[in-house]
């Protein structure tokens, strides 16, 4: 018996034993997080679960898990899909796997900049993008901010197309990380975000690719000194909460959480922006190089990955709405 059939259950007995509905036992869920705790990211979950243990008295609790302690996020996007889990905080990529709409908002150089991005994310696109996944078994709350994805690397600086020819870079698994990579003439290994380490260490890849907060939080800059500020992607994170949870909830109930999520976002966004500049800090205190290429040098990312779109055409119209927000 699913934990949220059994607290229905619970509440159901203390009204027959003379109790009433505010004697109902707590609803207690369950947020994973791979970040660890004090993370921008897991600062936006805290945000949430206080803002939702709050407005409804206690009664509904959300404990988040920091450090991947309930899995990595593929396997647990499938825990979330099957109501193992409750809610989970996911990067775009691994959820465009099981909602295609997802990689859209992840092409390459589709914003052109961070606040033309949250102009997208939180208006009707965003909220057409958030429904998106629930044909997967799951219900979008919120996005949150990841900043922008750049390349790392063990033994040179990336500083051109070229310099990427050869190289085995760390991708996360998804069809249009593959493409990107494959595009500027390097392989894409994709692997658990918790083997990244080891394997920049011993040179079973080259570098990855991925913002700055994670790539310190990781300690990533501790054997990957070259950081190339390109910023070839902007990959936000989404809070999901289990269809299966979701469908038990008064719609009152539902409307607390939503309204939690939503509000949690500007506070999260906040400690992203103070976190970029403190990690970026502690890099170059650790003697990470970092580069940010030219706008010649930007063109020629640009052109080298513009092929990817031709693969979404059935998804134009979408991609010309996002280039047309202002």
């Amino acid at each position: 018996m699913k934990k949220f059939q059994i607290f229905a259950c619970v509440a159901v007995c203390a009204v027959l034993w003379g109790g009433t509905t505010s004697a109902q036992a707590t609803l207690a869920l369950k947020l994973a997080e791979i970040h660890e705790a004090g993370f921008p990211t897991t600062q936006g979950d805290e945000e949430f679960a206080r803002l939702v243990r709050d407005r409804s008295q206690g009664r509904i609790v959300i404990t988040v898990y920091p450090s991947g302690q309930l899995g990595e996020e593929t396997p647990v996007i499938q825990k979330v899909q099957t109501g193992d889990i409750d809610f989970a905080r996911i990067s775009l990529s691994p959820m465009a796997q099981s909602a295609p709409e997802l990689n859209i908002l992840t092409l390459p150089y589709i914003y052109t900049d961070s606040a033309q991005m949250w102009k997208v994310l939180q208006g009707p696109i965003g909220a057409e993008m958030l429904k998106s996944v629930e044909k997967a078994g799951m219900v979008g709350l919120n996005f949150l901010d990841a900043g922008s994805r750049n390349f790392y690397t063990t033994k040179k600086q990336i500083k051109s197309v070229a310099d990427l020819k050869g190289l085995k870079i760390r991708i996360q698994d998804n069809k249009l990380m593959r493409d990107m990579i494959g595009l500027l003439g390097a392989a894409g290994i994709p692997m658990a975000t918790g083997d990244i380490y080891s394997a920049l260490q011993t040179g079973t890849v080259d570098g990855a690719e991925n913002n700055v907060p994670s790539y310190v939080g990781f300690s990533h800059h501790e054997v990957a000194k070259y950081f190339t500020a390109d910023g070839h992607t902007r990959v936000p994170e989404i809070t999901v909460v289990s269809k299966a949870l979701w469908d038990t909830l008064s719609k009152a109930d539902q409307d607390l959480i939503k309204k939690a999520a939503a509000d949690a976002v500007e506070f999260q966004k906040a400690k992203w922006a103070d976190s970029e500049k403190t990690y970026a800090d502690k890099a170059k205190a650790n003697g990470t190089v970092f580069y940010t290429p030219d706008a010649k040098t930007m063109a020629e990312f640009q052109k080298a990955v513009e092929p990817i779109y031709a693969g979404y055409a059935k998804y134009s119209d979408l991609i010309q709405r996002i280039r047309n927000t202002k």
